[in-house]
């Protein structure tokens, strides 16, 4: 059995898009920290399941059922982590969504559900979880962008457009809220093996191992595997990082090191 650590002992953490990819890794890696965790996505199968196998490896996790983008979902959630933990700890909003598209052929409406599912969700889960941290005394936020949030794409207009909008969003939420002891930080990922990469590859018309192979074309020679994002995320959540705010962490292998 899997023994909890110590980083998160004792803290609560809701964790968005955690049924799969980085989200999931996460989660079980919160909660072998001692965390209770709390996984919000619109998957409900792969969200019960990733519950049962923290549970399998003996930490505690529950699933809630929740569209990101509607406000009265986010308020529902945070009555349902206030009803049955008390208190919040940390927020990791990671629900993301890409379309392979430059401005020519994204639709309006591709557009618009970009935005809401990357912009929109993180600045509904910090309007409702911000008063629920501050009652438990602050805590951390971590928002999921990318390297593409600070540097442009092909073929990639809206992705690019709204992961630079969380980066800034995120340094406007630390200002406002760090006198109440919360800490807002994003990640930015580079190409990370999920079942999103693998969509990538889809949308653009190439083969997974192609595609995979173009993405490693980076100083470490391989993309990263969602463990290595979610250690990421643990030092965020964490008192490692009590002094960090504001910032936007870039984990992508060297991916930008040459770009900005």
């Amino acid at each position: 059995m899997m023994l909890p650590g110590a980083a998160l002992a004792g803290k609560v953490a809701i964790i968005t898009g955690g049924a799969s990819g980085i989200g999931r890794a996460t989660a079980a890696l919160f909660a072998s920290e001692g965390a209770s965790v709390v996984i919000v996505d619109i998957d409900q199968e792969r969200g019960g399941q990733a519950c049962e196998e923290i549970a399998g490896h003996g930490g505690r996790a529950l699933f809630h059922h929740a569209d990101v983008t509607s406000s009265q979902d986010c308020v529902e959630v945070m009555a349902r982590v206030e009803r049955e933990f008390g208190r919040l700890h940390v927020l990791f909003n990671n629900a993301g969504i890409i379309r392979r598209a430059s401005v020519l052929e994204l639709s309006e409406n591709e557009w618009d559900r970009m935005m809401a599912v990357n912009v929109k969700s993180v600045f509904l889960m910090c309007k409702h979880a911000v008063p629920l941290l501050a009652r438990s005394g602050g805590g951390s936020i971590i928002n999921t962008a990318s390297g593409w949030g600070l540097a442009g794409g092909p073929r990639a207009a809206a992705y690019c457009a709204s992961k630079g909008a969380v980066v800034l969003l995120t340094k406007a939420i630390a200002i406002d809220h760090g006198p109440q002891n919360i800490r807002v930080n994003c990640i930015c990922p580079g190409d990370t093996d999920t079942p999103m990469l693998r969509q990538e590859a889809r949308e653009l018309g190439e083969p997974d191992d192609a595609f995979l192979g173009a993405a490693a074309q980076r100083p470490l020679q391989r993309v990263g595997q969602p463990r290595e994002i979610a250690q990421a995320a643990l030092y965020l959540a964490s008192d490692a990082s009590s002094f960090v705010t504001g910032s936007a962490l870039v984990v992508d292998g060297g991916g930008l090191a040459g770009s900005i």
